[in-house]
């Protein structure tokens, strides 16, 4: 046991990304990662550290990080900015290795932010793989004035007895491979509710501005509203009510991520 919980999500990509920029200035003597706001550790500036280690053969970068993506908010920001830098660096020079085992190493939501698309994740969310076009929604992110740690968060799912027997994720698993999606369910929300009040509140207010579905995005606090078909005249009117709230759409590359479990028809 390496005390990683087992679990079966869907990632996709939105229009709410950090933005990285790569450069290999004159003189540089050693890698510099550059992520003004952020402090303590930083997946990207690992993914160098790890990429060094295997003997990735490039000049030293300066690796420039405008953070878009609100910290410790349960959208795999830091996550997808070292997915980012594995896609940056293979421009710069050849990978030592496999992108996917590279990205698993630094961490279990990294891998699926290497390729763009709706992915599947299964184990600890490290073993991914395509699972195809959702239909055509939209997403108002509502940023909360709150932060939550992800390990905090698993650690009172646990003291709830939320989490899923083997048996059960199995079972999901083939339901999302077979049928038709239904709804979102995050299995980690309720641990984020009782953890952070103001979950509560947003959710009702995004239920109550017409949004088919609200739930927490990962393991919180940011909420999502989610508009299916044409609802593009609501989810603006809902993403102006609020402030921070973001209008998202879905995209093809992977810089960030909304994740939770969907459950089948």
């Amino acid at each position: 046991m390496d005390g990683r919980h087992e679990l079966v999500t869907l990632f996709e990509s939105v229009s709410l990304a950090d933005r990285l920029e790569l450069t290999t200035p004159d003189g540089l003597e050693h890698d510099v990662v550059d992520c003004p706001g952020v402090t303590g550790t930083n997946l990207a500036a690992q993914a160098l550290a790890a990429l060094r280690a295997r003997g990735w053969d490039a000049p030293s970068v300066m690796l420039g990080i405008d953070k878009r993506i609100p910290l410790a908010a349960g959208m795999g920001g830091g996550s997808a900015d070292a997915a980012a830098t594995l896609r940056l660096a293979a421009e710069l020079a050849p990978l030592p290795g496999d992108a996917f085992q590279l990205a698993a190493e630094l961490g279990a939501d990294v891998p699926s932010q290497v390729a763009p698309g709706v992915v599947l994740g299964t184990g600890a969310g490290e073993r991914v793989e395509p699972f195809g076009a959702l239909e055509r929604h939209e997403l108002v992110i509502v940023p909360l004035d709150a932060s939550l740690s992800t390990a905090e968060v698993y650690a009172e799912a646990d003291r709830l007895g939320l989490g899923r027997g083997a048996d059960e994720l199995r079972e999901l698993e083939q339901a999302l491979r077979t049928r038709p999606l239904a709804r979102f369910v995050n299995d980690l929300e309720p641990a984020a509710r009782s953890l952070c009040p103001q979950i509560d509140p947003a959710l009702d207010a995004v239920r109550s501005a017409g949004a088919d579905e609200a739930f927490v995005c990962g393991s919180g606090p940011t909420v999502a509203g989610l508009f299916w078909g044409s609802g593009a005249g609501a989810a603006r009117a809902l993403a102006e009510g609020f402030p921070r709230a973001v209008l998202v759409t879905p995209v093809d590359s992977k810089f960030a991520a909304v994740s939770g479990t969907m459950e089948p028809n």
